[in-house]
């Protein structure tokens, strides 16, 4: 289901718990399983239960409950833009429309050509630097003008 190469990365997640604890894992495991596989289908998450040793409707609730985790195909590019209130209150809003016109594609969607999936999100931590965002849940982005999300756009076709 995974490669040995995801597998001893969660197994090095897992090492930090103790044994009768592995579950605790579950997060990382979930991330490293994304990583590999693009997205979450319901074999991978039955897989990573097994492999953790718990309930398959707990791994479901982990990967149901954050929005880093996605349960669908998703675009090469996942761009998350914070829509919070201080984001909201600082462009955040402003920034999810541009980059809904530049796509043509509106939160949830993917672009026609597979490159691009638009997610709205919750706090990322940087209020102060808003509008923020998140490319593939790994490369935060901050104080996004509409000059800097074209660029960033460019940058990743």
């Amino acid at each position: 289901m995974l490669s040995a190469e995801s597998l001893k990365k969660i197994d090095r997640e897992i090492a930090k718990f103790p044994p009768e604890q592995k579950q605790s894992a579950v997060m990382a495991a979930l991330a490293i399983a994304q990583v590999e596989k693009g997205w979450l289908a319901t074999e991978t998450m039955d897989f990573i239960a097994q492999y953790l040793g718990m309930p398959p409707i707990a791994v479901y609730e982990v990967a149901s409950f954050y929005n880093m985790y996605d349960l669908a195909p998703v675009g090469k590019h996942k761009v998350t833009v914070c829509t919070n209130l201080p984001c909201a209150l600082s462009g955040g809003v402003e920034a999810a429309e541009h980059l809904k016109s530049r796509l043509g594609v509106d939160f949830n969607e993917t672009t026609a050509d597979g490159r691009f999936t638009l997610k709205e999100g919750e706090c990322m931590g940087a209020c102060g630097d808003a509008p923020v965002l998140l490319v593939n849940n790994r490369r935060m982005c901050c104080s996004m003008s509409n000059e800097k999300l074209d660029q960033l756009l460019s940058e990743l076709k």
